[in-house]
């Protein structure tokens, strides 16, 4: 399994898209066999849930995000868990023993959401094609 975590100065970050870096940790049976901490590519709408579906990151952890962006990790068949505080090791450990809880997104919704955003077209879109 791999997951990602929004991620600044080795604690999980409230918003994940202005997070500056973001860590991808590989466990196997229950052990880190893998963690790397790759800067932000760059907030712009999609951006970040492509950068973590091409890093192979099956689960998204955040402190908060809006849900368009939720929509966009969902299209990658990525898995979001947000609400989520407290250090990085802290959280790999609680995903590892099966103790780590997500609640309500900590940012508020629509800070970084700029005009036009429903006409943005992703990669996500090609392959996932959804219907309204």
């Amino acid at each position: 399994m791999k997951i990602a975590i929004a991620t600044d100065n080795g604690q999980v970050c409230a918003h994940f898209g202005r997070a500056p870096q973001f860590t991808f940790v590989t466990i196997e049976n229950n052990e880190v066999i893998e963690k790397e901490v790759l800067s932000n590519p760059g907030h712009t709408v999609g951006s970040i849930p492509e950068f973590v579906n091409k890093n192979n990151a099956s689960c998204m952890i955040a402190g908060g995000m809006g849900m368009r962006a939720v929509q966009f990790f969902k299209q990658y068949g990525i898995d979001v868990i947000m609400g989520v505080q407290g250090s990085i090791n802290e959280v790999i450990k609680k995903v590892i023993d099966g103790t780590l809880k997500g609640g309500e997104s900590l940012c508020s919704p629509g800070g970084g959401k700029g005009f036009g955003v429903e006409k943005i077209h992703t990669d996500a879109d090609d392959e996932h094609p959804h219907h309204h």
